[in-house]
């Protein structure tokens, strides 16, 4: 992609956090962007939020959408075709994370887990392939560190996170004969409203979600014959322990 000012992006978990600083930075090209939640009125409120910073004519939009639902997903991107007649850049973005013992996890923690990460980007993809191949767009999932490197306590965390490295990385080599670039970007620690917590006030040295709007960015300006498939994020400088 090398003009991106009128493309369209559909950004599940757009609301906040590194969903809303994608959306953001994307705006800031002349992107317009659409924007999900569960939630109807997070999902307008972070709508007009964009729309009143937005420059060089892009427009946002809120979409409620639940990614654990396919035909809900599917709605998604109807109703992103409808409204803007395209769709260029699908960013599976939505995710939670349930940390505890493997003795203490219960099975709903594990279940809501698996199906928000790794089975919701598995639905935005498969909902969003036809118009992707359409446009010859880009798919980004936001994976993280724990999709490289374990720990205790997270279990179901990890096994979400690992295991939507390794389907990111299947799909790019499923849709690359089609034009179409699958990147998957693993954060380390980012300052943001994970799990429904405020960012710490005492992250300044963690990664910023405008940080990750802005490699969103950079990979859709790099020249289509080159595709960084996977890219590892860390804090410059974290605090010693």
């Amino acid at each position: 992609m090398n003009s991106l000012k009128n493309k369209v992006a559909l950004i599940t978990g757009g609301t906040k956090g590194i969903g809303y600083g994608i959306a953001q930075s994307l705006l800031n090209q002349g992107i317009h962007v659409a924007v999900t939640s569960r939630n109807e009125s997070s999902a307008q409120k972070a709508a007009d939020a964009l729309n009143s910073n937005s420059v060089l004519g892009a427009k946002a939009i809120g979409i409620k959408a639940d990614v654990r639902d396919y035909k809900s997903q599917q709605q998604a991107v109807h109703t992103v075709l409808n409204h803007f007649n395209q769709l260029d850049i699908v960013v599976a973005n939505a995710g939670l994370g349930h940390f505890a013992s493997i003795e203490d996890l219960t099975l709903n923690q594990w279940q809501e887990t698996i199906d928000t990460n790794l089975t919701g980007a598995f639905y935005t993809i498969k909902a969003s392939i036809d118009a992707l191949k359409a446009s010859k767009g880009y798919y980004i999932t936001i994976s993280s560190l724990a999709g490289a490197n374990f720990f205790a306590k997270g279990s179901a965390y990890n096994a979400s996170k690992f295991g939507l490295t390794g389907f990111t990385q299947a799909v790019m080599l499923d849709l690359r004969q089609y034009g179409i670039k699958v990147t998957t970007i693993m954060p380390g620690s980012v300052s943001t409203h994970f799990n429904g917590n405020e960012p710490d006030k005492n992250g300044a040295w963690k990664i910023q979600s405008e940080d990750i709007g802005e490699l969103v960015v950079d990979l859709l300006k790099m020249n289509s014959r080159t595709l960084p498939s996977k890219i590892e994020v860390r804090p410059t400088i974290p605090p010693s322990k």
